[in-house]
């Protein structure tokens, strides 16, 4: 008997269906982007999103080769322009995932804007990646429903469309 696995593909379907769920509540609500936020010293929900984004396409550029766009150069404007970087890291990600050459268990180099200088496997950063937005977006959740916004989604893993 096998033990049951997760794979990167089953989290990545989970983490980018949360996120659309989220691009769509807030833009019926987009008064939420601007929420008193204190989640990793953010001002407001759109400083929260903004973090999310950020740490999705900067580890998806790290993990392809490509350049790594400096944190304040990702923008925090509107509900389109913030998602548009988690579709391109998402985007980034299936590629990787699709690529049989890539070497998960390579270990890469990079510095973290609040832990210094690391070393992780891609395995691990891309794990990391998925798990921090579905850690922010559990925050946020609270954060809207204080504020009078409440998702209409189950955000369980148990209810997501990831696995069957």
């Amino acid at each position: 008997m096998t033990q049951p696995t997760l794979t990167a593909t089953e989290l990545l379907h989970w983490s980018d269906e949360t996120a659309q769920r989220w691009k769509a509540l807030l833009a019926v609500n987009p008064q939420a982007l601007d929420f008193p936020c204190d989640v990793y010293g953010t001002e407001n929900v759109r400083g929260l999103l903004r973090h999310i984004v950020a740490v999705e396409i900067r580890y998806a550029q790290r993990m392809s080769g490509e350049p790594v766009t400096p944190y304040e150069q990702i923008p925090a404007g509107g509900i389109d322009e913030l998602f548009a970087n988690h579709d391109s890291a998402f985007a980034k990600y299936r590629n990787l995932l699709a690529d049989h050459s890539v070497d998960w268990q390579e270990k890469l180099a990079f510095t973290t804007l609040s832990a210094g200088t690391q070393t992780a496997s891609r395995q691990k950063i891309l794990f990391h990646a998925l798990l921090h937005g579905i850690r922010h977006y559990a925050q946020l959740a609270t954060l809207v429903r204080q504020h009078g916004v409440k998702p209409d989604w189950p955000m369980d893993f148990l209810m997501s469309g990831a696995i069957e």
